[in-house]
């Protein structure tokens, strides 16, 4: 039997293992609480035209309801990472998810324009923190080369919830009003909540890294693998990195390669986001306007979640094996077909189609982007680096809608604007070849760019 403390590597612990059920307990959590989160965020664009017809709304207040609660997710992208980078991102996650549970379940009883877009801001700034935290705390637990296919997994989640959104209106709307479809998706979410506080795990590398709950470490361990023998008696620690002050100073986003890096991801997920949140907020009303019912307006739009979800999950292992490289497949195909539909080459069921491979072409590209968020950050600012991408990319959220209702009241054809939205995948494009190329320099030693005492890049 050892005697004395022993020193255990957590990081070889986690990269020899292979997926059990304690992997897919945490990663069918965050799944879940992700597609509430993409229900939440997208059923806006299907409840606005009833919202419209009930309280008069105009394509501009339409626009800037909508981008009210991407504005308060773009606040949450910055606050809620830092503070789960301080106390956690179990306990971080847990409160974002009760916030926004009980603010959608409110919203049923927004009953003015200015109500709307008060509590849709508010209701934003729990969901922006969620995505990031879920992204770094399933990073965190599994092996390097799994890391960019877990987070699109989860992202799924957020596509089948966006999914969701369309036939629930459908289902909801009609006979209990647009405050029927909040007040089920809140409700869903607050049992989600129960879950979370009841089987989610910490972070074993913020636990590791921050000298917290040893026993908590040697329990996940055993989780982990059930043949550990590791105890709250043992050294643990982390040989692909250092352990931090306990501070987290912004400008390590920018340190060493980073400092290219960090700007390109910003820009890309900024254009991605751009789009893919103009055509979530409008992409009804755009097909409704050009002439298709409403209801085959709605199929199409969730349909694209469940295309970019499939189309993300493709793209996954490649982007593990390749890195960003593979993001470029999906954004250079996109132009050419979204030029072609926004031209008005097309019509009928053509050109539904057409629209359906565009956009989902667009939203596999974001779920690429999405993927290596938080990646390429050490545990220590993992949460703070994920969050402030997703909280810049959050900007061109609240810009997609108040662009979208701008291009719908100006003279310009309706059609032209899936011609406008190449321009978001083509930017991602050269991003994702700006990233590549930064990644590809040869480094003289991992950890040269950082100073001491400062966690080294994973």
């Amino acid at each position: 039997m050892t005697s004395g403390v022993r020193t255990i590597d957590v990081t070889a612990s986690i990269e020899r293992r292979r997926f059990n059920g304690f992997y897919y307990g945490v990663i069918a959590l965050s799944w879940l609480i992700t597609a509430f989160d993409g229900l939440d965020g997208l059923m806006i664009g299907f409840t606005l035209p009833y919202m419209r017809d009930e309280l008069h709304l105009t394509t501009a207040m339409m626009g800037y309801i909508a981008a009210a609660g991407n504005a308060g997710t773009a606040a949450g992208g910055f606050l809620s990472p830092l503070l789960a980078d301080r106390i956690g991102r179990r306990p971080t996650l847990i409160a974002m998810a009760l916030m926004f549970g009980v603010l959608t379940t409110a919203t049923a009883w927004a009953g003015s324009y200015e109500a709307l877009v008060v509590m849709r801001f508010v209701n934003g700034l729990a969901l922006g923190g969620l995505l990031p935290l879920a992204w770094a705390l399933n990073i965190e637990f599994v092996p390097k080369r799994m890391r960019a296919t877990v987070v699109t997994i989860i992202m799924v989640g957020y596509s089948v919830g966006s999914a969701t959104a369309g036939p629930l209106t459908n289902a909801l709307a009609p006979g209990h009003g647009w405050q029927g479809v909040y007040l089920a998706a809140g409700l869903g979410t607050l049992v989600c909540t129960v879950a979370l506080w009841i089987w989610l795990p910490e972070s074993i590398r913020f636990l590791v890294l921050s000298g917290r709950q040893p026993e908590a470490v040697a329990r996940t361990l055993h989780r982990l693998d059930p043949a550990s023998d590791a105890t709250a008696g043992d050294r643990f620690f982390l040989s692909d990195e250092v352990k931090t002050t306990g501070k987290i100073p912004i400008k390590d986003l920018f340190a060493g390669p980073l400092r290219v890096v960090t700007p390109l991801l910003w820009l890309g997920f900024f254009m991605s986001s751009l789009g893919v949140f103009f055509t979530s907020s409008f992409g009804p009303t755009v097909l409704e306007s050009i002439g298709f019912p409403r209801p085959t307006a709605a199929l199409v739009k969730s349909s694209v979640s469940l295309v970019g979800a499939g189309l993300g999950l493709l793209l996954m292992r490649f982007t593990d094996r390749k890195g960003p490289i593979a993001l470029t497949a999906y954004t250079a195909a996109a132009v050419p077909v979204l030029l072609v539909v926004g031209y008005g080459l097309l019509s009928g069921d053509v050109f539904l189609a057409m629209v359906l491979l565009g956009t989902g072409l667009v939203m596999g590209g974001h779920f690429g982007v999405q993927s290596i968020a938080g990646v390429y950050y050490p545990s220590a600012i993992r949460a703070t680096g994920g969050g402030f991408a997703s909280g810049v990319a959050k900007f061109g959220a609240v810009l997609g809608p108040i662009v979208g209702a701008a291009i719908l009241s100006s003279e310009l054809p309706v059609v032209r604007t899936y011609a406008l939205l190449a321009i978001c995948p083509a930017a991602l494009c050269l991003c994702a070849f700006g990233i590549a190329a930064v990644l590809r320099k040869p480094r003289a030693a991992p950890a040269a760019t950082m100073p001491t005492g400062k966690a080294a890049h994973v």
